[in-house]
């Protein structure tokens, strides 16, 4: 998972095709333990699906910008366009079955 360390990364990053972007926090136990899990489920399920992370207290505009007030935070884009906003308490089969609705309509073009 790449590491976004400015706005304007973030920014670029979202810009084009699917991307799913993790907020974390400083001193954020689940954030560490869901990133595992998340990567694991893109690589094995999503892998057209580009990841990165951003560190909230790095960049602190990221609160501003998508209403986001605690970590962890996953975020799912199609062309800049957010389709999937998940935080805190996150199913990942939930999640799953949302981004693979999304995932199967984008990649059937």
């Amino acid at each position: 998972m790449r590491k976004l360390k400015s706005m304007s990364e973030v920014e670029q990053f979202i810009k084009e095709g699917a991307k799913l972007l993790y907020i974390t926090a400083p001193n954020c136990n689940v954030c560490g333990a869901l990133k595992t899990k998340v990567e694991e489920m893109v690589e094995k399920e999503f892998p057209k699906i580009e990841t990165a992370q951003a560190d909230i207290s790095q960049i602190p505009e990221l609160a501003a910008r998508f209403n986001v007030f605690s970590a962890p935070v996953l975020m799912v884009f199609f062309d800049s366009q957010q389709f999937i906003k998940e935080g805190r308490n996150v199913s990942m089969d939930i999640l799953a079955q949302k981004v693979a609705k999304i995932y199967g309509v984008y990649f059937s073009k």
